[in-house]
């Protein structure tokens, strides 16, 4: 059974920082691509952020490029999401997914295949 475990949401004024994280264990994702999402309340899931776990390479929403950093650490089996100067659009429910195959710039949220229970993240104006 594979699981995504989230962790780190939480409130932040604006133009402050938070790191999230998530672990993946149930099987091994060294050929995958993992990546972040968001939901705000009566909006579509959209894309923020993926990674390659083999190769690092990244990709970022417009949104968010030069705000929010992807990364991850292979032994640990960890995805970290770190976002800084945020805004209060960046609200929303945060959520880790993992895919088959190598395209870290997959926004489509119906080609990932596995999803963590997300984790919220509030920033106030």
């Amino acid at each position: 059974q594979v699981q995504l475990v989230e962790s780190g949401g939480g409130l932040v004024p604006a133009g402050g920082s938070l790191r999230l994280s998530c672990v993946a264990s149930g099987r091994t994702f060294s050929s995958d691509v993992m990546g972040w999402f968001r939901q705000a309340p009566g909006k579509d899931r959209e894309f923020v952020a993926g990674i390659s776990w083999n190769t690092g390479s990244r990709y970022y929403a417009a949104s968010v490029q030069g705000r929010f950093s992807i990364s991850r650490d292979n032994a640990r089996n960890t995805v970290y999401l770190q976002m800084n100067s945020l805004k209060p659009e960046d609200t929303a429910v945060y959520f880790c997914a993992a895919k088959y195959g190598t395209w870290v710039g997959e926004t489509d949220r119906d080609k990932y295949n596995y999803w963590g229970q997300g984790t919220q993240v509030t920033v106030s104006s």
